[in-house]
């Protein structure tokens, strides 16, 4: 067997755990500039903001939503409990979410080639963004006010992923992504489109540093495991770091934008995302499914695990190549006048 060629200390469902949690952070911080761009579309006032806004994610957004379909195609073959839990709790969310990124990307393909509709695809480009990023961020704060488990299958009803918690999770993500989105527009574009990146990074910069604030003080309130991970002693002393370097972030993004550093909001951006996801992560470990359902109790078989892990451990480095080799030959300042083909 091929498992049994794998030493015994080899933990598969781990490694798929953070295979999966990394291919989420991929999608959340690749997707989730462009997400945000369409987020700001309605505010940009000139035609040739619009294009160039657009222009600048145009050569790589659809390859940033192949880590969304990594991740959940990695859901359903490592953890297929999990994802027969997942699915029936977060339906609705998740297949609104699909059609926004459907009109999103129809959006792409036909803006540039009509005038006499333009407006219209303009908002399907925005509309789309809204609804997918809001879906994404109430489907988050839904899983982490735990989903009802019962005899292995979710108990819940159709309706508990609407909760004050998970629409405020939802309006976060999407200021976070306009944050992510303001920043892209400061290291891309020139011009007017800089300058309007950088009035509405801003304003975006202190509403994402506010919700992060106001989402970690009621975390812990959620579920028992998550007072115990963050405010009990001794577990405060490890997870202490953690809003530290969220300050640490914010200070670095605050000073960007003051001093006009053309990449730094962004990258600080980016890690204020990273920062927060492994906040996520302490919270969540062991748990895949808050509050009851660990790694181990989801995993697929080992063997099934060994065998994934051979066509995960060739694709993966192929799409980060891909990835970074795209960002590579699009560096550099976006033109204007160039349009979408």
């Amino acid at each position: 067997m091929m498992s049994d060629a794998l030493p015994a200390w080899v933990d598969l469902p781990f490694i798929w755990a953070g295979l999966i949690a990394f291919a989420v952070l991929a999608y959340v911080v690749l997707d989730g500039f462009d997400l945000g761009i369409g987020l700001l579309f309605p505010f940009l006032k000139e035609e040739q903001d619009r294009d160039a806004a657009m222009n600048s994610v145009a050569p790589v957004w659809d390859a940033n939503e192949t880590w969304l379909v990594l991740g959940g195609g990695g859901l359903f073959a490592a953890f297929p409990l999990a994802y027969a839990v997942v699915m029936p709790a977060l339906y609705m969310p998740v297949l609104l979410m699909m059609t926004g990124l459907v009109f999103r990307g129809v959006a792409f393909e036909f803006r540039w080639k009509t005038r006499r509709w333009k407006r219209l695809w303009d908002w399907s480009f925005a509309g789309g963004s809204a609804l997918a990023a809001l879906c994404q961020g109430i489907a988050l704060g839904a899983l982490v006010q735990g989903i009802k488990i019962q005899e292995r299958a979710y108990a819940g009803g159709w309706w508990d992923w609407l909760t004050p918690f998970s629409v405020l999770t939802g309006v976060s993500l999407m200021v976070a992504y306009m944050l992510l989105g303001s920043t892209w527009l400061i290291l891309k574009t020139d011009g007017g489109t800089e300058r309007a990146g950088r009035q509405f990074a801003w304003p975006c910069a202190l509403a994402t540093l506010a919700a992060i604030g106001v989402v970690s003080l009621i975390t812990p309130f959620l579920q028992p495991v998550y007072m115990q991970r963050w405010l009990a002693f001794p577990a405060i002393i490890y997870t202490a770091p953690v809003p530290l370097m969220v300050l640490g972030c914010a200070w670095f993004l605050l000073k960007g934008l003051r001093d006009q550093k053309p990449a730094q909001p962004f990258l600080a951006s980016l890690a204020l995302f990273v920062v927060t996801f492994i906040g996520l992560g302490i919270s969540f470990y062991p748990m895949i499914v808050p509050p009851a359902l660990t790694i181990a109790q989801a995993a697929a078989p080992r063997e099934s695990l060994a065998f994934l892990s051979i066509g995960a451990f060739i694709l993966i480095p192929i799409v980060l190549a891909y990835t970074a080799y795209s960002y590579w030959v699009f560096r550099g300042k976006t033109a204007t006048s160039a349009g979408y083909h």
